[in-house]
Formats: C-alpha cells, structure tokens, sequence
C-alpha cells in the first residue's frame, strides 16, 4: 500500500488544501476517486482511512482532502484549531479548493506516476455537505466522470428555519456546538450571503438537473441530519439516480470517530462494493 500526503496550494486565497493519496502499484493505470468530507467533517474522521484501504486494494487510487477552510490545519488534521477558518467557510470557496484539486490532478505537480493513474476515469465521492458540493462540482466540469454520494444534502438554500436566519442576520454569526469536541463553532453570516448572491452556481436542484455523469446516491433512513426523502429527491430530479436506500442507517452509516475497531461497519462494506461495482461496470461501456 501507496500512501502519499500532499498539500494543494489554492489560487484564490493562501489556505492550504491538505490531501492524501492511498493505492497499491501495479504498473497499471487505475480510476481515481476523489473523495470530499461533510460539515465539521476532515479527511481522517472516523472510518475514512479503512475505507481508503479497502478501495486501493479494490483496483482506486484514493483521495481525500481536507477542505481548506475545514478549520484543521496541516500539523493537526484531526483538530479544529483554526476555528476562525470554519465560521469563514462558505460554498464557494469550497467548489474553488475542488476546481483546484482537480487541476493538480492534471499538472505537472502531480505525484501519482502517470503509469499508475488513469486521468479519464476520474470520480467524485462525497459525505453529507461534502455530497451536495460534488454534485454542484460535476454540472461545472467535465473532467469528472462519474459520481456517489453519501447522505448527501439536496439543497443548500433551504436547509435553515427562518428563525435561524433572522438571528443570524441580526447578530452576524450562528454558534454550533461540536458534540465530540465541546467546541462552539462560529458561523458567520457571509456563508448565507454566498447562497444568496450565487443562486445559479450554488443550486443543488438545477445541478443534478442538468448532470451528465451516472450517480449514485446512498442514504440511511433513520438519517437523523439530512433525512431520506433528500434522497429521494435527488432521484426525481434525475431519473437514471442509482439509489441505494440502507435501511435502519443514521446520517454515518453506523460510523464514529475515533474509530477505533479493524473492521468497517457493514455499510460501510456496501458502499464500497457497489461503487466499486457502479464504476468498474461504467467503465467498460
């Protein structure tokens, strides 16, 4: 097993993008996913790093970021320690740390030898808020040739009460706790003002509307964040949606951080199977 860690620089601002890349070399070019986490998510949460291991040795390279804003920093990718970063985050400077990703994928900058990596089987994979981006990523490139998401989110202009937003717009920043960490995570009000001033790039419904790529999508049901029926709606906005309903699995599919067992959780094992399946078999028509 190949392990790489690299850091992206942005060509919008001066936060690094912090990346690792996981396959087994077989002097053979292999699909790449790429794989982006959620809200207060970072790419080592929980059972990310078995799940890069399982899809290297299933035939990937694999790699996940940390999206630059995410509120980790380079020498502690496991911490909110720039919590000043996350409450500054919004959505389009996370599709930006994408755009940018992607672009190093195909420079010259690029580690993964060119023997190893096949650039036009490149794939876009992601959890919760991380879902909902890679959607909006797909209408705007592509470069990127297929798609899955996990509990992905279906709409980014409607997912607060007006209350909430009222307050916000009043006070200038929103407090959400971090359960794991205790930690009152800022939000300020700008991450709204970037849906509103960007309704056509940002609109998760016209992007799965108009998205080339296959799809896959997985969702719990007992989804206690982002609720089935998003799935479900995805699905009617694009009709060809390979969904994948797991019954009785929350918004992480029975995974925790830490994660301190060998074994993924028995989602987590069908997710790797049938996006494995879903891009092998795409791949050969």
């Amino acid at each position: 097993m190949i392990q790489e860690n690299i850091i992206i620089t942005s060509t919008v601002h001066n936060k690094p993008i912090t990346a690792d890349i996981k396959y087994i070399s077989t002097n053979n070019k292999k699909p790449l996913i790429l794989f982006v986490h959620g809200f207060k998510g970072f790419k080592d949460w929980g059972v990310f790093n078995l799940m890069a291991n399982e899809f290297a040795k299933n035939g990937f390279i694999f790699m996940k970021l940390n999206l630059s804003h995410n509120g980790t920093s380079p020498d502690r990718l496991t911490d909110f320690t720039d919590l000043e970063a996350f409450g500054n985050n919004n959505f389009t400077i996370e599709l930006d740390d994408l755009k940018d990703s992607i672009d190093y994928l195909f420079s010259s900058l690029n580690i993964i030898p060119k023997n190893e990596l096949n650039l036009d089987d490149l794939n876009l994979m992601g959890h919760s808020r991380g879902g909902g981006l890679v959607l909006l990523k797909a209408k705007e490139d592509d470069r990127i040739k297929k798609v899955i998401t996990l509990a992905a989110i279906s709409d980014l202009s409607k997912r607060w009460p007006q209350s909430f937003l009222d307050e916000w717009r009043q006070k200038g920043v929103q407090y959400i706790e971090n359960k794991r960490t205790n930690q009152q995570m800022p939000i300020y009000v700008q991450l709204y003002d970037d849906v509103l001033n960007n309704p056509h790039r940002l609109s998760i419904p016209s992007a799965v509307k108009q998205m080339k790529q296959p799809l896959l999508a997985f969702h719990g049901t007992e989804d206690e964040t982002l609720p089935v029926k998003m799935a479900h709606q995805i699905k009617e906005w694009k009709s060809d949606t390979q969904l994948m309903i797991l019954e009785n699995e929350n918004h992480v599919f029975g995974a925790s951080h830490p994660w301190e067992k060998n074994k993924l959780p028995q989602a987590y094992q069908i997710i790797i199977k049938k996006t494995t399946d879903f891009i092998m078999k795409q791949a050969e028509k």
